[in-house]
């Protein structure tokens, strides 16, 4: 299986090419357009992973896209204008924002962890989702605005809005930006994960909860 990341940064599409015996696991709604000889399977988890995936911004179902005959590719893209990226699995596996996740390889597993119980007020989702391979694997991640790769090296601090993907060898935390929660709501930057050990991480240029807050605020009031 092969991705290929056309258009980027603004308007990013994923072409997933298949061949006989591999499958790509799509969140729901991810695919744009497939071959004629993909099939898709549409496969919902249990009644408390699927409990979970809602409460982390994640849809209840996935679908899982194979090849019948010959090779066959598919179309991905994410719900939010911005950059993608493919990040091949580790032993340790990721930590990935909940509405960051597209699509993996069909050996990935996903898991839902508790991302701190102050994201919630943040906005930023309650969850995060753990993901986690046997073996060789690929896990596509979306952002809003650009994707930029940093390393951390002892402590690092991102705002929670705009953080996609980590090294599970991190340890996180969620907090105040500032000393106090006056001064922290004062300087508009909200909660921040505070990161310490040695790993990668992934960030989104922009801020889809701040972005949404801006543009509700310029469009006309709902007529009763």
């Amino acid at each position: 299986m092969q991705f290929e990341i056309l258009y980027r940064p603004a308007h990013s599409l994923a072409r997933v090419q298949l061949q006989p015996g591999e499958a790509v696991v799509a969140e729901s709604g991810a695919m744009v357009g497939m071959s004629t000889n993909v099939q898709m399977q549409t496969q919902a988890g249990s009644v408390m992973s699927g409990l979970k995936r809602l409460f982390g911004s994640e849809s209840f179902f996935r679908n899982t896209f194979s090849v019948q005959q010959g090779a066959g590719e598919v179309l991905l893209a994410h719900a939010l204008c911005g950059d993608m990226a493919v990040l091949d699995m580790t032993p340790q596996g990721y930590y990935v924002q909940s509405s960051s996740f597209i699509a993996s390889s069909a050996n990935v597993e996903l898991d839902t962890r508790l991302g701190g119980f102050k994201t919630f007020f943040a906005g930023e989702g309650l969850f995060v989702l753990h993901a986690i391979s046997p073996g060789p694997g690929q896990l596509l991640v979306g952002a809003f605005g650009g994707i930029q790769e940093l390393v951390c090296d002892g402590n690092l601090v991102i705002d929670t809005g705009h953080l996609v993907a980590w090294d599970t060898s991190l340890q996180y935390s969620v907090g105040k930006s500032a000393s106090g929660w006056v001064g922290s709501w004062l300087s508009g930057e909200g909660l921040v994960c505070h990161f310490t050990g040695q790993g990668r991480i992934w960030i989104q240029s922009r801020n889809p909860a701040e972005y949404g807050g801006i543009m509700g605020r310029l469009l006309p009031p709902r007529e009763r």
